[in-house]
């Protein structure tokens, strides 16, 4: 039996508005990661993870207290999360996402200097739909490579 066309568009309008939930993460984090923009899109008892980089930030005080720390830091900074083959799957009030992640960025480099930093992974996500829309219930970032990058290269001029 195939789905009603209003069950089908609700499918549709739940995975664009995940995918602008994803958005709003990715610009609050451009916004020198913004801790309590990123917090509000996650249920309270929300999680930001990332087991290869050491982190589990559980609940929006923990989550804030990460990613405030990142800004704090100074490590990284001016960043642009661009994320592409978005996979989303719908099942009634909760949803999951997948994405590949490049994220380029200036970064402070111990002892002084900056340096211009690119992390490559991907993102999992659980959603669960909340009164107030869709909402992270958990985001899990996997790096699989990052350091610096350079712009010399002697075929660019």
């Amino acid at each position: 039996m195939t789905d009603s066309l209003e069950a089908r568009i609700r499918r549709l309008e739940d995975i664009e508005a995940i995918k602008q939930l994803k958005a709003a993460y990715c610009e609050a984090c451009d916004d020198d990661h913004n801790p309590d923009r990123v917090a509000a899109l996650f249920v309270t008892d929300g999680a930001w993870g990332g087991a290869n980089i050491g982190v589990d930030a559980r609940g929006h005080d923990s989550i804030k207290g990460y990613i405030g720390g990142v800004r704090a830091s100074g490590r990284i900074r001016n960043s642009a999360h661009l994320l592409s083959n978005p996979i989303v799957a719908v099942d009634g009030d909760r949803a999951t996402g997948r994405w590949r992640l490049v994220m380029v960025y200036t970064g402070n480099v111990p002892g002084g200097g900056t340096q211009y930093q690119r992390i490559i992974g991907s993102y999992e996500d659980d959603f669960v739909r909340t009164p107030d829309g869709w909402r992270f219930e958990t985001l899990r970032v996997t790096v699989d490579e990052a350091g610096a990058y350079s712009t010399e290269d002697s075929r660019l001029g």
